[in-house]
């Protein structure tokens, strides 16, 4: 279902997105790499680029073909290096990318977006997220921060918030809508790959810990991949503005002890 197809991965230098990019092409895809880092692995076609600025997604988008079959957004920020990076690259840039690439896709095309089970509150912080969803194109996200009081700690379940709200919002956006283009994203547990220190530090080893002791393992790259790649592909044409929990049963597991059955 991927044989042929040109996929967009975002991130590919390491962790999930090396993965997803392998698997792709594994699977028979043309895949073009994004990252601000030079992937050590073979990377047929690679783009150095960086989407934490408006002016970064528009030097991605020139050197892009004009048509893309699915852009997968894997890159992310653990948050480690503040609120307005974390921002930048996890919600608004990757929100201007997918906008961006919106009519390179052909129809009935797809874009599947790496949230996470950081992302689980969205619901508690339902009003933020919509007021900062609604601004549109890259803000000032320091005076952003300073008007609505967030901060560098909850800098990161804050931008995966705003993913979960924005893919359900984008599924049935004109823009997207209009030519039967797919917004969806997979939310992963904790997983083994290099930025799991980086989460330990932010959110702290009893929170990670206890995830993992919830399902029995850490997630791996390989477990996230084929969601990933299964969303890009046709087998998911009537799945929109859907959250795949790709976490062994960690949000089930939540779930059950917040509705206390």
């Amino acid at each position: 279902m991927l044989f042929g197809k040109t996929i967009l991965i975002t991130g590919v230098a390491s962790g999930i997105g090396a993965r997803t990019s392998e698997l792709a092409g594994h699977l028979g895809a043309d895949v073009i790499g994004v990252d601000v880092r030079e992937p050590s692995h073979g990377q047929a076609s690679f783009i150095k680029g960086d989407i934490s600025t408006a002016a970064g997604v528009a030097e991605i988008i020139q050197q892009l073909p004009k048509r893309i079959d699915a852009l997968a957004n894997v890159a992310g920020l653990s948050g480690n290096t503040g609120i307005v990076p974390t921002l930048a690259v996890n919600f608004y840039g990757l929100r201007a990318l997918s906008e961006a690439v919106a009519p390179r896709l052909r129809e009935g095309g797809a874009v599947v977006n790496v949230a996470s089970i950081a992302g689980y509150g969205w619901r508690a912080n339902l009003e933020r997220a919509k007021t900062l969803i609604a601004i549109e194109g890259f803000p000032d996200i320091e005076s952003l921060a300073a008007k609505h009081g967030l901060n560098n700690e909850g800098a990161y379940p804050l931008s995966k918030e705003l993913l979960l709200l924005w893919t359900m919002r984008a599924a049935h956006q004109p823009l997207f809508k209009e030519r039967g283009i797919r917004v969806n994203a997979v939310s992963p547990g904790p997983v083994e790959t290099p930025i799991l220190k980086q989460f330990r530090a932010v959110l702290g080893d009893e929170r990670v810990d206890s995830d993992i002791t919830r399902v029995g393992r850490a997630g791996t790259s390989t477990d996230i991949a084929p969601a990933i790649l299964f969303l890009c592909s046709d087998g998911a044409r009537w799945i929109n503005g859907a959250n795949l929990a790709t976490d062994g049963g960690l949000e089930a597991s939540i779930n059950a002890s917040v509705l206390g059955f």
